[in-house]
């Protein structure tokens, strides 16, 4: 399976980075995964100019074909089990590549959620976008193991 994560913003703080890379090593023996960062704008003087900006950059980030998914507090929760098995059944069905796209400081645009076949939420607390994306990659490495029967803390 082949999955994208495209992320608005760098992990810019060494703690962020290192444990996205450990999930994404982790990742590696179930799927390949790879992560596209596009710059994120200032939100602070004109938001609608920046989430626009971002969803540009977005858009054209997304592989073609994937089965896109976007990272919205008003999605479908699912917890891990669910999660799993969602991702299994895109697998039988040959649908082998997933694209999950999470926001930056002020979330996705419109055209962005529009954009997504499906929007995920990680829950209704609010959370920085560096560990939305950290907590996305560790959901999409528990899901591979409950997928194989490996146990990993419940």
């Amino acid at each position: 399976m082949r999955i994208d994560l495209v992320a608005v913003g760098r992990l810019k703080e060494r703690w962020w980075r290192e444990a996205a890379d450990e999930y994404l090593k982790r990742l590696a023996p179930y799927a390949t995964v790879r992560v596209t960062e596009v710059d994120d704008r200032d939100v602070t003087r004109d938001e609608e100019r920046a989430l626009a900006a971002e969803a540009d950059d977005v858009l054209r980030a997304l592989p073609d074909g994937a089965h896109t998914v976007a990272l919205d507090a008003a999605g479908r929760q699912m917890t891990s089990e669910e999660l799993a098995a969602w991702i299994g059944a895109h697998g039988l069905e040959g649908r082998s590549r997933l694209a999950f796209v999470v926001g930056g400081a002020a979330g996705l645009h419109p055209r962005v959620l529009d954009a997504a076949e499906e929007r995920l939420s990680l829950g209704s607390m609010t959370l920085p976008h560096q560990l939305a994306r950290v907590v996305l990659l560790e959901q999409i490495y528990r899901a591979f193991r409950i997928l194989r029967g490996e146990p990993y803390h419940r």
